[in-house]
């Protein structure tokens, strides 16, 4: 029955779900674009929300959030989320409810229209393989990270391969150590059956995002970094189902 869904979808996500994502995107785009000019990159960071909802609906993906009463939008903080898909991207914008700026790899400005709006916007952009200037595009970005307006990053650094979840780099936890910030951890699950990762395997599905309380960072230090990042991303696993344990920390 499964296979025979699957068959039958093939047609819908050629020739109407793709459209949509591509037309979607680009009216998104130019409309963030705009709004940045006129009226801020916050207004329009809030375009990725109609963005993200749009094509979940048009997968279709459900969307279950658990809590939400985690969330203080008036404190600036630092997300830190498993990755699983790109769909955790919808899942994040679309649902998450607080302001954010996406740490982001250099190779995405180069999308047409998606990079730019991105850049408009305030995401920050790094080179992955060239450590000194993905540091200095961190330290760039500090100055948005105030007034409830928070950072996201993806720990693992990319998307896992599989239904584990990857090591952590130490970015994310180096960064809210020297801010001062807590760390928001956030659990994604449901994404990787919708679309695996390296694939065009799309089919629709239900995502859980689960948000955990806030972590607070102000009893460690560079010595104990490690700690705080085991602690967070034990949490993150703990809401994983039968998380495998990995090496925990990547430098």
């Amino acid at each position: 029955m499964q296979r025979m869904l699957r068959i039958l979808y093939q047609p819908y996500k050629f020739l109407i779900f793709a459209p949509i994502v591509i037309l979607s995107t680009s009216i998104a785009a130019i409309i963030a674009v705009g709004l940045a000019a006129i009226a801020g990159p916050e207004i329009a960071g809030k375009m990725g929300i109609v963005w993200a909802r749009i094509n979940a609906w048009a997968t279709p993906m459900l969307v279950t959030v658990h809590g939400r009463e985690n969330i203080n939008r008036e404190i600036s903080c630092v997300v830190v989320s498993n990755h699983q898909s790109q769909y955790d991207i919808f899942v994040l914008y679309g649902w998450l409810g607080i302001d954010f700026k996406w740490v982001m790899k250099q190779e995405l400005r180069n999308i047409p229209g998606l990079g730019i709006a991105c850049e408009k916007i305030g995401h920050i952009f790094i080179d992955r393989s060239n450590t000194q200037a993905a540091l200095n595009s961190i330290n760039a970005a500090r100055e948005k990270i105030v007034n409830g307006t928070s950072v996201l990053f993806f720990p693992e650094g990319t998307r896992s391969k599989n239904a584990t979840m990857g090591p952590f780099k130490k970015g994310a936890f180096k960064f809210a150590l020297d801010l001062g910030l807590p760390i928001l951890p956030v659990t994604i699950k449901g994404t990787r059956s919708i679309l695996p990762t390296r694939s065009f395997d799309l089919f629709p599905g239900r995502a859980c995002m689960t948000i955990h309380p806030l972590v607070n960072t102000s009893g460690y230090s560079d010595e104990t970094l490690t700690v705080l990042l085991d602690r967070v991303r034990g949490i993150i696993a703990s809401n994983l189902p039968e998380e495998i344990d990995v090496q925990h920390v990547e430098a």
